[in-house]
């Protein structure tokens, strides 16, 4: 191969630009053993690629059965079933409970608190009148001066 044909090939095959071909062919030429001399800092590159390549592991690798999804599902079903459960019981037993004198109690307070706040507004404007009679009470004493 020509020298510069090689060194676009590597420019190429560096910035990952190859097609398969390209990249068989420099690899060819680099296991060769025809290196020209500017280009032997590439060889064990490729031939370390080579070894990776006829590598074979003896190991044997078992992958985990996968679980059936239904088994899953299953199991999903239950805890959204028990967080539901939980979230109306902690409901339920946070809603305070009465009993029938409490609540007669509770109705009576809620009568006599009304009561007080109308109480209250008709004092209020009652009060309001004893402005006008303090205004009547200064004008009076100036005229009687």
């Amino acid at each position: 191969m020509e020298s510069v044909k090689i060194k676009e090939l590597l420019d190429a095959y560096f910035e990952g630009n190859t097609s398969l071909e390209e990249e068989k062919s420099l690899q060819g030429y680099f296991n060769s053993g025809t290196v020209a001399d500017e280009f032997m800092q590439y060889q064990p590159i490729f031939a370390g690629l080579k070894v990776a390549r006829e590598e074979r592991s003896n190991k044997v690798f078992s992958l985990p059965k996968n679980k059936s999804k239904k088994n899953r599902t299953q199991w999903y079903s239950a805890a959204a079933i028990l967080v539901i459960a939980f979230g109306l019981g902690s409901f339920y037993f946070s809603q305070p409970h009465y009993t029938q004198e409490e609540k007669e109690a509770l109705a009576a307070f809620e009568k006599s608190k009304s009561a007080m706040m109308l109480l209250s507004e008709n004092l209020n404007k009652g009060a309001e009148q004893l402005s006008f009679v303090d205004q009547f009470t200064i004008t009076k004493d100036k005229i009687f001066e």
